[in-house]
């Protein structure tokens, strides 16, 4: 008891209010306000212990201290994840699932991804070129669906691509929201498993000829350890869950677009098309704006840190938004500095926009490079194929929404090829 008596506790029997206030900056707030990097809170009727830094996200990477199952609310399985689904297993059936995740996701298929996105957005400029202005946002989610479902194998009508393309974007809106938000996420994702359902199905029957090195069809013929094929309901959460990120990457478009506009210091550099800068910048966007703003386990065994007494079955949430503005991890965070990534390092602790540690055993996101290479593809094509200008509207963006966005979705008008 002594020991955690050194810890500061949050006011107030519990704070989801304040979650929902606060959103992004809920925990950063309690940190610099405590100067410290552990606190207690309750969030949800549950208590949460709230930790915070590199040497806190090792802690939380390992396996032996902690577990993910039973750590994600079931309303963040209903709406992004799916329940069950690999986001929460643990142990020797995680690292077998995501083996199968990474193999879907090689450099190649990042490389052809970015491609084939590239293709579509050019294709798109001609359009745009005779509308009076676009909403980047809303194109981008429909292009990257459209490049997603065909990248995958799965059929997409053109005429199905928006209502496809709301529905996963839904998925990633509801998990913040209470009320109509989450509804209409929970409603996306109900609708969005019975058409991977019944697609999969189709083709486990015969029905629906695909490629055989296809993600639709690996995912299909997918034999679990113990040697059965798995569930189908399973198979289309997973099958959800690789082409759901790859659209929520119109987030990070959208990002882009909106640093290009805000940081116009940095074009001159950008319009060189230096692949290098490129992927400084991208790095940069995705530390200086909001994506995740926390990811949450639960303590697997007893132990000791930070004169801290974790105590088995605890919740425990990192702070991702907090440690990408840590200035103990990065100088001068809220300037927006694309050079801080030109210093090689091992960022596997201190830089986790899509979770830490390793991404072939743990649980970072498999899908970043793929995130990484159509950024890139965005910021090229947004630089050196199109002319455009940012008519004046709301492009701010509120970090007390999770997850946030311009308010706008960005407007851009009078777009022109560059020949």
């Amino acid at each position: 008891m002594e020991v955690k008596e050194r810890i500061m506790h949050d006011k107030g029997i519990d704070n989801t209010l304040k979650l929902l206030e606060e959103g992004y900056l809920f925990i950063k707030n309690r940190m610099d306000l405590y100067n410290c990097n552990i606190f207690e809170t309750h969030i949800m009727g549950e208590k949460a212990i709230c930790i915070t830094g590199e040497e806190a996200c090792k802690i939380f990477y390992d396996e032996e201290l902690f577990q993910r199952k039973g750590a994600m609310p079931k309303r963040v399985q209903k709406t992004l994840f799916g329940v069950n689904a690999i986001q929460g297993m643990d142990d020797k059936a995680h690292i077998q699932r995501k083996l199968f995740f990474m193999s879907l996701m090689t450099e190649v298929h990042q490389k052809e991804l970015a491609e084939l996105f590239d293709k579509e957005m050019e294709a798109s400029a001609y359009k745009w070129m005779n509308m009076n202005e676009i909403v980047l946002f809303h194109e981008a989610k429909n292009i990257i669906c459209k490049v997603a479902c065909f990248w995958t194998g799965v059929p997409l009508p053109e005429s199905d691509v928006e209502k496809r393309a709301d529905d996963f974007c839904s998925m990633v809106d509801g998990i913040g929201g209470i009320g109509p938000r989450y509804w209409k996420g929970k409603a996306a994702r109900n609708r969005t498993e019975e058409w991977i359902r019944g697609i999969i199905e189709d083709v486990r029957q015969g029905k629906l000829i695909v490629k055989d090195d296809s993600v639709l069809n690996l995912m299909a013929i997918h034999r679990e350890p113990d040697g059965n094929q798995m569930e189908l309901p399973m198979a289309a959460k997973e099958l959800i869950n690789v082409i759901r990120p790859i659209v929520a990457i119109s987030t990070y478009i959208t990002f882009t677009a909106l640093a290009i506009y805000e940081h116009p210091e940095c074009y001159e550099e950008l319009m060189r098309g230096d692949n290098n800068y490129f992927e400084m910048f991208v790095q940069e966007v995705r530390r200086y704006y909001p994506f995740t703003p926390f990811l949450g386990a639960r303590v697997h065994k007893d132990f000791v840190w930070n004169q801290y007494e974790f105590k088995k079955g605890e919740l425990v949430l990192l702070d991702v938004y907090g440690m990408n503005h840590d200035p103990n991890i990065w100088s001068n965070p809220d300037e927006f500095r694309p050079e801080r990534f030109k210093e090689q390092k091992d960022r596997k602790f201190s830089f986790i926009p899509q979770g830490g540690g390793d991404p072939g055993k743990g649980h970072r996101c498999p899908g970043e490079g793929i995130t990484i290479e159509i950024m890139k593809a965005s910021l090229n094509f947004l630089v050196n194929k199109i002319d455009f200008e940012i008519p004046e509207q709301d492009a701010s963006y509120s970090l007390s929404r999770i997850p946030t966005l311009p308010k706008s979705g960005l407007i851009m008008k009078n777009i022109r090829k560059k020949y």
